[in-house]
């Protein structure tokens, strides 16, 4: 099992048509890979550039592309592929020209700037992240069918993924654009206007802009993820990467970013992606609710059981035990994760499970720590014969993380109206468990 096989104005009256202002010249004279970056012609002028839209679009804000991949190819490796990454999406698929694709910056600044795909790549320092992408309704449907009804898609275990994602780190740029609000008090937009949605005229999202000026946070503008070139469906040619924070705020085509005084008043941010109290429990309720409670930002330490799936028919080993397997994320900025634990017997007693992936030599330098801050784990637990044989279909395994910063899944079911940030313990069940004996008649033999 080497690989585990086992709330704010709309942005400043872009939408859609014209900026009103843009630079002289929008080209930077930079050294290359250096701090010293200088502004050509930096007299603010009327507009003359008309903003464009991508042409062709694949599916529809009717249909729009969601989908989850099954969960033992999630767990299967360490860096999700591209093509395995969940989709998630609220309208169309937008293919759009790299070579002509130009990054608005505007609002808060004295510097208001235009940038291309080949500046972006080629005139500022590239620094590269691994780091969990993961959505808001991550597990809904454990939410919908262990506590009760929920508004929203129904995801199972496998709507986040794990990659490397690599570009020019936010602050960078913002410095050059010459903020004119104080960090502590702005937020930085990020929108993309490429593309129609179903609940807005635009995709918007926003985060504190002392996040994005704090290079310890990694806030990267991603054109590469895994090595290669973003693919359409994970926001080439542009996407903003905001470790350890929701996937609805990693806007992708992203093209327009203002610097603003208070935070965005899309509606992906202001009446979405929210954690509503238990008391809302129909649409109109949380009308009233909205406004309320804060935005997602950070999300909650998690774990899954990804083997045995729920409801399976399997096999002990030779030596009558069983290999149970899943993934551990940390809460926002407290990773990595340190340990993960499995029980059998409803919490009564727990087992240290082993973390196969990162190495655990390597989670345990000060190097390591860093780098995995923000990535999940693959862990796996070999349970001895005692324990599975009393397994029965009614018998839950449950699996709970704990990370750096001391956080640990307490086994709190929480419930909300949009479903969002379950994270209560990772758990499979329903299981029936053969013997050796067994195998030679063609029953069980499931393995990753």
């Amino acid at each position: 099992m080497d690989q585990l096989q086992c709330l704010v104005p709309k942005p400043n009256s872009f939408n859609n048509t014209t900026a009103q202002y843009r630079q002289a010249s929008h080209h930077l004279q930079l050294c290359p890979f250096s701090e010293e970056i200088v502004f050509n012609n930096s007299q603010l002028l009327p507009v003359t550039h008309t903003y464009t839209r991508a042409m062709r679009l694949d599916y529809s804000v009717e249909k729009p592309l969601n989908r989850e991949p099954p969960i033992k190819d999630l767990v299967g490796t360490f860096i999700t592929k591209a093509s395995t990454a969940y989709d998630r999406n609220h309208g169309p698929l937008p293919h759009i020209n790299g070579e002509t694709f130009l990054l608005h910056i505007s609002g808060a600044i004295s510097k208001p700037i235009e940038l291309s795909i080949a500046t972006l790549r080629n005139s500022f320092p590239q620094h590269e992240v691994i780091a969990a992408l993961q959505c808001a309704g991550n597990r809904r449907h454990t939410m919908r069918t262990k506590v009760k009804e929920v508004d929203g898609l129904d995801w199972n275990d496998g709507a986040v993924c794990n990659c490397t994602w690599r570009g020019p780190l936010l602050s960078d740029i913002l410095v050059l654009a010459d903020l004119t609000i104080p960090a502590e008090s702005g937020h930085v937009h990020f929108n993309c206007f490429q593309t129609d949605v179903q609940d807005d005229d635009y995709y918007g999202s926003s985060i504190p802009l002392s996040r994005c000026l704090d290079k310890s946070k990694q806030v990267i503008l991603a054109l590469d993820m895994n090595g290669t070139e973003l693919t359409i469906n994970h926001g080439f040619p542009l996407r903003v990467v905001i470790p350890g924070v929701a996937g609805a705020r990693w806007t992708k085509w992203l093209d327009k970013i203002t610097v603003e005084a208070r935070e965005s008043e899309n509606f992906y941010m202001q009446r979405d992606y929210k954690i509503l109290p238990p008391c809302v429990v129909t649409k109109e309720q949380a009308s009233e609710y909205w406004p309320k409670v804060p935005a997602i930002q950070g999300m909650p330490i998690n774990s899954i059981v990804a083997y045995p799936e729920h409801g399976t028919t399997i096999s002990a080993d030779i030596h009558g035990g069983l290999e149970v397997c899943g993934y551990a994320l940390p809460q926002e900025d407290a990773g990595p994760v340190v340990k993960v634990e499995v029980s059998s017997n409803l919490g009564e007693t727990w087992s240290e499970a082993e973390i196969v992936f990162p190495a655990k030599k390597e989670l345990e330098t000060e190097e390591g720590r860093e780098k995995y801050k923000w990535a999940w784990v693959i862990w796996k637990y070999k349970m001895p014969k005692h324990q599975v044989q009393k397994i029965t279909k009614e018998t839950k395994i449950w699996s709970r993380a704990m990370d750096f910063g001391g956080n640990r899944q307490d086994g709190t079911i929480p419930w909300n109206y949009r479903g969002v940030a379950y994270n209560a313990y990772g758990e499979t069940e329903g299981l029936q468990v053969f013997g050796l004996e067994k195998i030679v008649n063609g029953v069980g033999g499931l393995k990753l």
